[in-house]
């Protein structure tokens, strides 16, 4: 029997029925899936938005002192976190993420919630209950007494936050970069930097809530010897030690008397004893004997012992440690607590001081160097009355402290071992390292008695050899440059000790501190092989000097070559504080 065609087309569309039926629930699925997808997608970065508004919100409200609004905001910031997490583990976030190159930027942003939701719950929350240790408001009493107390009480939490916050910080690091959309690698920059700035504010608070109370006398009376450093002639620390003052402090409260300039400060004739390493490379210079060149390392304990022991011998009087500073840390100082007024009405700003007082002072005091260094004096004395009037410091203020303490502008020594090992791990400590780890040190003392370092500038670049072998090969290259116009400048700012070189010549003793157990190989200025006036190792690390004669508007190019140790860690190459702020340029694999 035949078979019509109607038939035959009937047979086949119930074939292709239960195919169209499956293809279709299928792209249900799929879409349905898609969806989800984008739901969970949109969930995840609206809740990391509104978890980063959150924490700024938290942190800002920690520093103003507003104790409940920082954990009001807190809280919101670890409700929103638990929603990011939640939403980049569900089932479509989970498969998607794991597929090559397409879930990129989905493992990024599951990698960035887990580290949103413990800054919100294992920093930001328990932050908040140190509010009080983070408002300095809060912990300055009426004329200028600090509640040591407080920042005693603060320390458990601190020390809490402040280990948690240095972990999400290196986890934020390590959160891949994804292989596309912008808006997620902008989320990760944005991650880094919030938690690098979170983990640094609280380890800073910590690291005051161990020091603050003992050094500002909680225990019984601290004196300490201030120094102020003219960065116009270069020293290791910084500049010459120009004028100095003796800090007194005693239950929380510090005051400043005993200003004085240089010329008031004698030889040593029982100087202190650093040690044979140290005397071996400094005992030419009479460092723990002239002032004038007592900080020519830029180890800073070595200098505040100097000076310490110097205020000792000459008066008899132990001080417990030294702090020093320089211009461009008052510029800082000025830019947050407004401007001073000296006698005769002249104001000194932020914006003026660091000229003033490393350029025009010199000429508008001409040869007379005492007039000049008791109007600098002056303008010392003005400065610190302001920064010690019982006010409260400002967020303002403790940026100024903070920036002025991360450029080595505010250095800081304690002659008690306990505090000294606490500094020793900070920027404000000033110490060269004791570790193997990569680090190229350019340090510039001036060599001509003048003071033509304020208008130097240095260019430094660090680079090594993959770590293939136990050990590698590394190249250090400084250019000094001098940017003098001499004309007009005084013989005092501008002349030489060495004859028959042109006016407004600067000349450097350029040292390099290297890696600590590396062995500087050679030495070269300008490509040709340098002779060293002076080499050994300060602590570990191999020193070797340069003499560069630098005339007006040129430049002196001195390299060093070295074989240092494969040892891990990340590069440093730390900068000098002079005036100038010169591009480093690291090159240096981690091993």
């Amino acid at each position: 029997m035949a078979t019509s065609s109607t038939d035959t087309r009937g047979r086949k569309s119930g074939r292709k029925r239960p195919i169209l039926i499956s293809v279709g629930v299928f792209l249900v699925i799929v879409i349905a899936f898609v969806v989800w997808l984008g739901y969970e997608s949109y969930t995840a970065q609206s809740s990391l938005t509104a978890t980063r508004d959150s924490a700024t919100q938290a942190k800002d409200a920690l520093l103003d002192g507003d104790s409940a609004g920082a954990e009001a905001a807190a809280a919101r910031a670890s409700e929103s976190a638990n929603d990011a997490v939640s939403a980049t583990t569900s089932i479509p976030f989970s498969i998607f993420k794991a597929v090559p190159y397409i879930g990129s930027p989905l493992k990024s942003v599951a990698q960035i919630s887990d580290v949103v939701q413990g800054l919100a719950d294992d920093v930001l929350a328990p932050a908040s209950a140190a509010g009080a240790s983070l408002n300095p408001s809060s912990l300055v009493e009426g004329g200028g007494k600090v509640d040591t107390a407080a920042l005693r009480d603060a320390q458990p939490v601190l020390q809490q936050t402040s280990i948690a916050a240095d972990e999400l910080s290196e986890r934020a690091q390590q959160v891949e970069e994804p292989a596309f959309l912008g808006v997620v690698d902008d989320a990760r920059t944005s991650l880094i930097d919030q938690t690098h700035e979170l983990a640094n504010l609280l380890t800073n608070t910590r690291i005051a809530s161990e020091l603050l109370p003992s050094m500002l006398g909680d225990s019984g009376p601290r004196s300490y010897f201030l120094a102020f450093q003219t960065n116009a002639e270069a020293r290791g620390t910084g500049g010459l030690l120009g004028g100095y003052g003796i800090i007194r402090a005693e239950n929380g409260t510090a005051r400043v008397d005993t200003l004085g300039s240089n010329n008031e400060l004698e030889f040593l004739q029982q100087p202190i004893d650093l040690g044979p390493e140290y005397n071996a490379l400094w005992a030419p210079r009479n460092t723990t004997t002239d002032f004038r060149n007592s900080n020519a390392s830029p180890h800073f304990p070595y200098a505040g012992q100097i000076w310490s022991s110097m205020w000792t011998e000459q008066t008899g009087e132990v001080l417990n440690g030294a702090i020093a500073t320089d211009p461009i840390a008052l510029s800082y100082i000025l830019s947050a607590t407004g401007p001073v007024a000296l006698a005769d009405g002249e104001q000194i700003t932020a914006d003026n001081v660091v000229e003033i007082t490393l350029s025009t002072a010199y000429s508008r005091f001409g040869d007379d160097q005492l007039a000049r260094k008791a109007y600098l004096q002056e303008i010392a004395a003005a400065v610190v009355q302001k920064m010690t009037t019982g006010a409260a410091p400002t967020r303002s203020l403790l940026d100024a402290v903070g920036r002025a303490g991360s450029e080595g502008r505010i250095a800081i020594w304690s002659a008690d071992p306990a505090e000294q090992a606490i500094l020793d791990g900070t920027k404000v400590g000033h110490v060269l390292p004791d570790s193997p780890a990569p680090y190229a040190n350019v340090v510039v003392n001036n060599a001509g008695g003048n003071k033509l370092d304020y208008y130097l500038t240095r260019d430094i670049t660090y680079s090594a050899e993959s770590c293939t072998a136990g050990t590698r090969k590394s190249t250090v290259t400084a250019t000094l440059t001098n940017n003098v116009d001499p004309n007009g400048l005084t013989p005092y700012v501008a002349s030489t000790f060495q004859p028959n070189v042109p006016y407004g010549t600067n000349e450097s003793i350029v040292y390099l501190y290297g890696t600590q157990g590396a062995k500087i190989t050679s030495m070269k200025v300008n490509g040709i092989t340098g002779f060293s006036i002076q080499a050994g190792t300060e602590l570990g690390h191999p020193v070797q000097a340069a003499y560069l004669t630098i005339p007006p508007g040129k430049s002196q190019t001195v390299s060093w070559a070295l074989e240092e140790p494969s040892a891990p860690g990340e590069a440093t190459a730390p900068v000098q504080p002079l005036v100038d702020q010169p591009a480093v340029r690291i090159d240096v694999p981690q091993c």
